[in-house]
């Protein structure tokens, strides 16, 4: 039997320290960045040092120096493609009346409206454009010969049927 047909039976008790501690867990996961600043131990204009912990290892902490464009790309692996979000709002934040919620928020905080400023050119599509527009380096490029380009000779198109997997 497939599991998404499975009766589920979820088994849920009130957290040891209280609803806090679990808002303070998960807001660790759900808004934090690839790496936080206090890891980073140095950097210069070809490296940059920062503290890991090896888990094969019992979670012994280390340290790993690498070049800077290996650091920038690992971390744009990190990055979402634009379009998906991490957090999906509801409520007060919801789609359907944020903007009135807002503005209606504003009006009792006494605030001022922001400005929608737009922006004079697009952001970069993926992380290899992204990398491209920080480092000015080409992650299209030939890594070996720094010579040729990888390009689209031919995009094989997506099936219309989608298969139906079973998870079970």
């Amino acid at each position: 039997m497939p599991v998404r047909r499975k009766e589920w039976v979820v088994y849920a008790k009130p957290p040891f320290a209280g609803p806090q501690q679990v808002l303070d867990y998960l807001g660790r996961y759900t808004h934090r960045v690839a790496i936080s600043n206090n890891r980073l131990l140095a950097m210069d204009d070809d490296h940059v040092q920062f503290r890991w912990k090896d888990y094969a290892d019992g979670n012994q902490p280390k340290i790993m120096t690498i070049r800077v464009h290996e650091f920038i790309r690992r971390f744009l692996l990190h990055t979402l493609p634009l379009g998906l979000q991490r957090i999906r709002y509801y409520g007060l934040f919801g789609n359907r009346r944020r903007t009135e919620n807002l503005a209606r928020c504003r009006q009792l905080l006494h605030m001022q409206v922001p400005e929608t400023g737009n922006s004079e050119r697009a952001p970069p599509r993926d992380y290899r454009s992204r990398y491209e527009a920080l480092t000015g380096q080409s992650l299209h490029q030939c890594p070996a010969c720094l010579q040729g380009c990888m390009r689209i000779v031919e995009q094989i198109p997506r099936p219309q049927h989608r298969a139906e997997l079973d998870t079970s």
